[in-house]
This record gives C-alpha cells, structure tokens and sequence, in this order.
C-alpha cells in the first residue's frame, strides 16, 4: 500500500469518527462550516522529506473528501481543513505541538506525523487528553504494547515489513534444491525505533529457517555513507542484503557506488 493510500485512509477514519465525537463532551473544533484537524508534521529536519509527503496524503483527502460534499454530522454538512505545524523531525517537539494543538487551538482531532519517533512524542499528550489521534506513519510495536486507548493506526507495525523477504529467499532457494538453513542474509538498518523493529523481524524469521546472519550492522541515525557496510557485503557475498533507513538510507544504499553485489 502507498504511503499517500495509507495517510488518505488515516483521513477517512478520522472523518467517519466526527459523528461519534460530536455526540460526546469533546466537541469538535470548528470555523463556520469547517471542521478543525490538527497536525504537526516533519517540514524541516532528517524526515522533511516524508513529513511533506504525508501532509500531501492528508491534503489530497482533504480535497477528495470536500469535493464530495465534505462530512455529515447532525443533518448538517462540513467541510474539513488541517491545521498543520512544523515537529522539526523529533519527538519531543512532536509531544509540544500536540499539547499546542490540543489545549491552545482547541483541536480535537489530531492526524499523526511521519515516523515512530515523533508518534511516540504525541501519543502520551492525545492520551492524556482523550484526543483521538489517527496515523499511518509511526509503526514501531512499542506504539502498540502500552494501552494506548486513543491511537488508531491504519498500517502494520514494523517488525513485519520485510521479514517476509526471508520467506521469500526460502522459497528461492526450495526451488533451486538448496536447503534454506544454508542462506546469508546481511542486515544493515538505522538505529533508530523503527528500522530496529524492522531487524527483530527479520532476526526472528531468519532463526525459524535456520539461515545465517554474516552482517548485523546498525547505521549511524545522520547517514551519509554506507561504505563500511557494502565492503562487508562485496567480500561476504550474502544471498540477500536488506536495508532499513528511511528515505535517505534506502536512497544512499541503492545509489552507493560498489562494484559488489549480493548472489
């Protein structure tokens, strides 16, 4: 699923709860005809990048959802607009602006930022206010294992991204005659939530078939040069290299220059 998809789904989960809310204590916040959505997303900083993808999923939902007449609550019609701030890439300006969001501008729906770091910033603030918050973007396990009662998620969480690419090389190598307890897999993630997540899953796949990891390397969370690593994978000639960092990670490691390559 597209990351634009996943946020526009975000949006219409979000909209299709404004008739429970409206109904309940927590008004919400709205500007003549308007409904008020919160947002602080990565302008500016490592994530500036998807930051501004997710706020062109929540615009494009913004547009669809009022083109087609907006959202009905209580027999009237509303349009609905995003309040958006800037969380600069961390979490702890995350947590600031949803405190903002929420107790200055009166918001009562807050659609999640890019990234498990700045979601975990935000979740304990909605929580603590009863603001429901709907998000696509943070999928670490650890969002998900403390009782959150007013996040709603609409993705998978992380360790499961590509541990299926384990069973994938299995398959492969099945079909080749090959036992797959005989396959290298060369691990390269950023240590950050996330891709730390995204590892345990291929750790924990990688053990049920047998398979053997050669390289475990955690990169540095400023990455600008993956060449320690790929020399490792030019003399280890894994069977499959795999790859957690973001937009900037995952473009560094595709257009690293390297003369090896995996089998």
């Amino acid at each position: 699923m597209s990351r634009k998809l996943k946020v526009l789904i975000g949006v219409l989960v979000a909209v299709a709860a404004v008739g429970f809310v409206f109904a309940s204590p927590a008004v919400a916040k709205v500007e003549g005809d308007t409904i008020v959505f919160g947002a602080a997303v990565s302008f500016t900083g490592k994530y500036s990048t998807n930051g501004k993808h997710t706020k062109n999923g929540y615009d494009l939902a913004v547009k669809r959802i009022n083109e087609m007449g907006g959202v009905k609550v209580g027999g009237k019609n509303y349009k609905i607009k995003v309040q958006y701030y800037d969380d600069e890439s961390t979490p702890a300006r995350a947590g600031q602006l949803a405190d903002r969001l929420i107790k200055q501008d009166g918001i009562k729906f807050i659609l999640g930022p890019y990234g498990s770091g700045p979601t975990k910033g935000m979740a304990p603030i909605t929580e603590k206010y009863k603001i429901p918050m709907i998000e696509g973007n943070g999928a670490s396990r650890a969002l998900f294992n403390k009782g959150y009662r007013y996040l709603f998620a609409v993705l998978t969480t992380s360790e499961q991204y590509l541990a299926e690419s384990i069973n994938l090389l299995a398959e492969e190598f099945k079909k080749d005659g090959r036992d797959p307890s005989t396959a290298t897999v060369a691990i390269a993630v950023e240590n950050d939530p996330f891709s730390m997540d995204i590892r345990a899953g291929v750790l924990d796949d990688a053990k049920k078939w047998g398979m053997k990891v050669v390289i475990d390397d955690k990169l540095p969370k400023e990455l600008t040069d993956m060449t320690a690593t790929l020399t490792k994978v030019k003399a280890l000639r894994p069977d499959l290299l795999i790859v957690s960092g973001h937009s900037k990670g995952a473009a560094l490691a595709v257009h690293e220059p390297w003369s090896g390559q995996v089998k």
